[in-house]
């Protein structure tokens, strides 16, 4: 076998056995892969702390023929302030959902574990609404899939200058002389369109620099919800959960 270390975030632990654990790791080196943490759930184990979600750092594995034996890591964020709130444990519950779901083994998928690891000091900094934290991720994450939304130009014919309205269903901006196509078209207010034009275009470490006036976080918030359902072949137990103790 061969012994590796990786970068990255555990996404999920499960119990297998006795006492091990079976943990799903999102890593800047083989992507999503998992890995086994035999006797983890023994007491005083060394891997106890290190195999539960939101830890982040280097972890040491052997490389098995079919799976990954977890050896040791080396945290160095566990971001504990979300583990002593509920609310914002779910918001990240919920990101690391949805990286769990996008993330594929042996793909590169440096971005979504930047965007992971940012999201989750964002969820911690109380100057940032979290509805705002959750619409940025769920924004920038499908644009990463390569599923974002057209937001400079029409997706019919390009037009750039003409007023439009955004659908859903034909993923993006849509003109005036596109329109009649169109069922499902929200006109957009100037900021709400400015503000994912923002979160597209912007690299990861500018995304949480900003806030946006209610009005547009609530327009924002309904754009998102719909083109997630539509675009998001999965209903997560963590969303709901959220969604319960949000409203």
């Amino acid at each position: 076998m061969n012994q590796i270390t990786v970068t990255g975030i555990v996404l999920a632990a499960t119990p297998v056995g006795e006492f091990d654990r079976r943990i799903v790791i999102l890593t800047k080196e083989r992507g999503k892969i998992a890995a086994f943490a035999r006797g983890a759930r023994r007491p005083h184990s060394a891997l106890m702390g290190v195999t539960s979600p939101f830890s982040f750092g280097e972890f040491t594995v052997y490389e098995g023929r079919t799976s990954y034996t977890l050896v040791s890591a080396s945290i160095s964020n566990y971001f504990s302030e979300l583990r002593m709130d509920v609310e914002g444990a779910y918001y990240g519950f919920y990101f690391m959902d949805l990286a769990n779901y996008y993330a594929r083994e042996a793909n590169n998928e440096t971005a979504l574990l930047k965007l992971l690891y940012q999201t989750l000091r964002a969820l911690t900094n109380p100057k940032i609404p979290d509805k705002l934290v959750r619409y940025i991720y769920e924004l920038k994450s499908i644009c990463i899939n390569g599923e974002g939304p057209q937001v400079f130009e029409c997706v019919t014919c390009g037009d750039k200058d003409r007023d439009k309205v955004f659908s859903v269903r034909k993923g993006g901006l849509v003109c005036g002389e596109c329109a009649y196509q169109v069922r499902d078209g929200v006109r957009l207010l100037p900021s709400t369109l400015y503000t994912m034009q923002y979160i597209i275009s912007s690299p990861v470490e500018k995304l949480y620099t900003f806030v946006v006036k209610e009005e547009v976080l609530e327009q924002l918030g309904k754009v998102m919800g719909a083109y997630m359902d539509t675009y998001v072949d999965k209903r997560f137990k963590s969303l709901e959960i959220l969604e319960t103790i949000v409203e």
